[in-house]
């Protein structure tokens, strides 16, 4: 049974707890109630251009597509807390690769059209802290490198799953989760749009004086695509912020290994290292990332929950590891604005990546990006470009994207 029949099977659950002997008819409805005056929608609008310069293929891509996320979120009903929100997605020009509208000619936007559920969780906190998340609901573990949901995208992931977090061993935070569908970017149209599986999501975490201190293992069960997708990796990760002198320091480290797991006909290990620092003064920041997914005969480190646009540039090149890995040395620097005329928070960040084989050191190719944003009244306004310079894997590419969101 998927996680998401699990959370409306949860439903009648809520309403014997609500009637039982301990609690009175009054008090019921009182609670009722409550829950139904606490209720909240929920919606947010978003509409965007992305432009796409890919070589080698015949036709630009100019994609304007817009996506509605609507629903609601009720007040606590005896510790039981229900979501539901739907997603639609539809396109006003419709010169792109969708993925799924067949248009081969074009770069491809992964934004096909779609009508779906995106969220339908029950979350109940009767167990002294303890948050147990049951149905399709969202989940982005750390900094979404390895578990996210491609928020950046129209149609985000999703996972039906039963999620349990636990705050009982003092500041240890204990995060674990069971999957048993990945709703991914694609949508319902789509034979990429699911993948079925029995996965596991392990990740603890502490404060330290130095950072949050976090420990994972990750166990991928993924039935589609002949297994190739499923892995276990374990790792760590410190992440952490300092004053110094008038600014701050940030920084990033982790280390993974991983291997194959459940069904995967390949034979592989493969390990993960990331390094970032950047310092933040008077508006600026200056900063510096490293980052190995490594390579093995047969395949390279793979992340495929995460939230890959975010890494390893916004053309998105890497979206699957090559077996020879990847390596990105990267620069980035930003100024933020503050307010200036009808903008506030005006704030850009510019990077600049090299990218390369982890085996070999074959060379790869270079990418630059530049993004903007700011927030006029309540709508959050974003400009972005990369381009990515191919030597020796992929094609030449360009993006450029404009997007408005709004929200309640």
């Amino acid at each position: 049974m998927s996680a998401l029949k699990f959370a409306a099977s949860l439903l009648p659950v809520a309403t014997l707890i609500a009637s039982s002997p301990l609690a009175s008819a009054d008090e019921t409805a009182s609670a009722f109630e409550t829950a139904l005056s606490e209720t909240k929608p929920l919606f947010n609008a978003r509409l965007r251009y992305e432009g796409v310069n890919q070589s080698g293929l015949p036709e630009d891509a100019s994609a304007i597509t817009y996506r509605l996320r609507a629903g609601l979120e009720t007040g606590s009903f005896y510790h039981n807390i229900l979501l539901i929100e739907f997603d639609h997605i539809d396109d006003l020009v419709d010169d792109f690769n969708s993925t799924t509208n067949g248009k081969a000619m074009f770069p491809v936007v992964a934004d096909p059209n779609a009508t779906e559920l995106n969220r339908f969780q029950v979350t109940n906190t009767a167990i002294p802290e303890t948050t147990i998340t049951i149905g399709r609901q969202r989940i982005i573990l750390d900094d979404a490198r390895f578990v996210g949901n491609v928020g950046w995208r129209q149609n985000e992931q999703t996972f039906d799953a039963v999620r349990v977090q636990n705050t009982s061993l003092g500041k240890f935070n204990i995060d674990v989760s069971y999957v048993d569908q990945v709703n991914r970017i694609f949508g319902d149209e789509s034979l990429a749009g699911r993948w079925d599986g029995n996965s596991f999501l392990v990740n603890v975490s502490h404060p330290t004086p130095v950072g949050k201190l976090t420990g994972f293992g990750y166990f991928l069960d993924i039935e589609d695509g002949a297994g190739t997708f499923s892995s276990q990796t374990f790792g760590g990760r410190l992440a952490g912020k300092q004053d110094v002198g008038e600014g701050a320091w940030s920084y990033a480290f982790s280390y993974a290994k991983q291997s194959d797991y459940a069904d995967n006909p390949f034979d592989y290990e493969a390990h993960y290292l990331f390094a970032e620092s950047s310092y933040a003064v008077n508006g600026f920041m200056f900063g510096a990332g490293y980052e190995v997914l490594g390579g093995d005969t047969q395949r390279g480190f793979q992340t495929p929950l995460a939230t890959l646009h975010k890494f390893q540039g916004w053309t998105d090149k890497f979206l699957a590891t090559p077996t020879t890995g990847v390596e990105d040395i990267y620069a980035k620097a930003g100024y933020n604005f503050g307010d200036i005329g009808f903008f506030s928070g005006l704030n850009t960040t510019s990077f600049y990546h090299v990218l390369s084989a982890d085996k070999g050191g074959a060379n790869y190719g270079s990418e630059f990006g530049f993004v903007a944003s700011a927030k006029i009244d309540k709508v959050n306004v974003t400009l972005k470009y990369a381009d990515y310079n191919a030597d020796g894997f992929g094609t030449d590419t360009s993006k450029l994207w404009f997007q408005l969101d709004f929200a309640l």
